[in-house]
This record gives C-alpha cells, structure tokens and sequence, in this order.
C-alpha cells in the first residue's frame, strides 16, 4: 500500500528546502566556527533522535536538521560545547520528543531549546548578523510560502502590525525589525507549532509581532535576538488559546446564522 506524498517528512524536506538560502548566507559569513556548532547541534539531536527510536519506537525525522540550524544561528556566542549541548537536549527532548516527535509537538523545540539558554546563560551575548544573512530570509519566506509549508496569514499578521508601528512613529533601534523577521520565520511560522485555523494564524502573527513591539518599548538593554525569541515563545504558549478563540468565533457565527441559541 503506498502512501501519498504529503507526509511529515516531505513537509520537513520543503522547510529544509526553503531555509537553504539562510543556512548557505550564514555558512558563507560564520565560516568554520558556524560549521562547528551546525555540526555539534545535528549530531546531539541525532543522538537524541536514535535514542527515542529504539526506546519508544519513534521513528527520527529531518525535521532535526531544521531544530539544528535555528539553535545553532540564535544561541549566545560562546557557550561552549557543554552549555550547548545541555540546551539543545533539553529543547528536543522536553519540546518535541516526550510528545511523541515532531508533527505532535505543542512547542518549537529550538524555541524551548534558546529560551533555556538564554535564561540559564545570561552572561553570555546574543549573536549578530551580517546584512546578507537577513536579506536571505526573504527568499526563505518565499520558498515556503510557494510551497506552501509556511502559513501566510501569520507572515503576513507580523507584517502587518509592524508597517502599522513604523507608521505610527514607533522606533526600533538597531536591527531589532530584521532579526524579528529571521526569528519569524525560523521559528514561529513553523507549521506544527504555530496555528491550525485561518484566523488563528493571523492573531499569531499579530501576538507574536505585539510582543515584539512591547519589548522594544519596555525592554532596556535586551538583545535583537532575545526579544525576537522571547516573543516566539510566548507567541508559541499562547497559540492552543488562539485557535480555542478562532473555533469558539466560528461556533458562535454558525449559531446566529441558524438561529440557534
């Protein structure tokens, strides 16, 4: 009996696809070191991956290269091997594998994975990026929303909200913008972890892009990449009550249109 194309693996091979152009840039400009922690972070999740296979009989995915890339361009500079690894495991084991791998997980496993590491390891500096890295996140966007392994409403919900901020005069120092926009899309337009509904996704982009601007604002002192990756996770916790709120909207309409109660 063969099975039809769409599966969790074509899905995860498409994000892999589409994120090629980030992990080439930052390859280009991070050299050695960034190899280095590209490598150490595959290898740790495929450890991770293997272990939960023969215990449970879960069977690994790529989506464990996608974990690897994010960790390894978001994590704080100079961790070291140790820290990293403790991160990285912690994020695939208790954001992805316990719930039974990814396509069930309720959160992004790099977001849980950085948000440790970034609360356990404070000393330690966020990274930066250089221009051409955040300009490949524009065909990363496009390749995914193409082919449809990205939601576009909660692309779009972030973008949407942020024009509205630049509009009305909000200042963003820095490359606060442009690494909110490689967070987005690295981590909250994940298919599995970000909204099921239509309108769910679009108050998705909109929470995750509000968060955004909140710490800008209230938020002296913090990193780019720490108030992108702090507003993925929150964004990520809350999204199970976002689509609760788009069904219970839909449920309501449905009554009033037929006249029930």
């Amino acid at each position: 009996m063969m099975r039809g194309l769409w599966d969790r693996e074509t899905v995860a091979l498409m994000l892999l696809a589409a994120y090629m152009p980030l992990a080439l840039f930052w390859l280009v400009y991070g050299g050695t070191e960034a190899l280095a922690r590209l490598g150490l972070a595959a290898l740790v999740l495929t450890v991770w991956h293997l272990v939960f296979m023969l215990a449970r009989a879960q069977p690994p995915s790529f989506a464990a290269l996608i974990t690897a890339l994010a960790v390894a361009m978001l994590a704080p500079d100079d961790l070291g091997a140790f820290r990293l690894v403790l991160g990285i495991s912690f994020g695939a084991v208790m954001g992805e594998l316990v719930f039974g791998g990814w396509g069930r997980n309720v959160v992004n496993p790099a977001t849980v994975a950085l948000s440790f590491l970034g609360f356990g390891f404070p000393g330690f500096a966020w990274p930066s990026f250089d221009d051409p890295v955040i300009w490949a996140v524009i065909p990363a966007a496009l390749i995914g929303l193409t082919t449809g392994v990205m939601p576009a409403a909660v692309l779009a919900g972030a973008f949407v909200i942020g024009a509205g901020a630049i509009a009305s005069g909000v200042t963003f120092e820095g490359n606060v913008l442009s690494v909110a926009g490689l967070v987005l899309v690295l981590l909250v337009a994940d298919p599995v972890t970000s909204a099921s509904t239509t309108l769910g996704r679009w108050l998705n982009g909109l929470l995750y892009g509000g968060l955004v601007i909140l710490f800008v604002t209230g938020w002296g002192g913090a990193a780019p990449v720490q108030i992108a990756i702090s507003a993925a996770l929150l964004t990520s916790l809350a999204t199970p009550l976002l689509d609760e709120i788009a069904v219970a909207l839909w449920i309501a309409q449905r009554r009033r249109r037929h006249g029930r109660p």
